[in-house]
């Protein structure tokens, strides 16, 4: 198992930073569920991380809080419930992470611009169609 989780290509938290909580699963599973502490919850201090910088962490603080915590418990195992819940918690990060790209303004073509029209104009003749026929005949 590898010393640090990986969130994208430039940035890994050592697993020292992240606090791994076991308890008892709910759910399901009859006796081996009822003694074993197969629940697994990650849980990651942002102000607390050294290899975060200013700008990661200002962003993680803004759009996922202070704490960013993970939960699995799908499987029977600790161990496998250990990465679900790792796997989650680096989702959320690298989620919380990402800078969505700006949008470029853009104009409505001719074709699209005609072809609204042409719609709100059918539209209008439907409608005036189902109006009674004026009373002066």
């Amino acid at each position: 198992m590898p010393d640090e989780l990986r969130i994208d290509s430039r940035l890994s938290i050592p697993l020292a930073e992240i606090e791994l909580r076991t308890s008892r699963s709910s759910g399901p599973g009859g006796q081996h569920a009822n003694v074993t502490a197969s629940r697994v919850e990650a849980v990651f201090d942002v102000e607390a991380s050294r290899v975060l910088d200013e700008a990661q962490r200002a962003r993680l603080l803004e759009r996922a809080g202070a704490t960013v915590t993970a939960v699995a418990q799908d499987a029977r195992g600790q161990s496998r419930n250990r990465e679900l819940a790792l796997a989650r918690l680096a989702g959320k990060i690298a989620a919380a992470l990402r800078v969505p790209r700006r949008r470029r303004p853009t104009r409505p073509s001719k074709a699209s611009r005609r072809r609204r029209l042409e719609q709100k104009r059918r539209t209008g003749e439907r409608k005036r169609g189902r109006r009674p026929p004026p009373d002066g005949e």
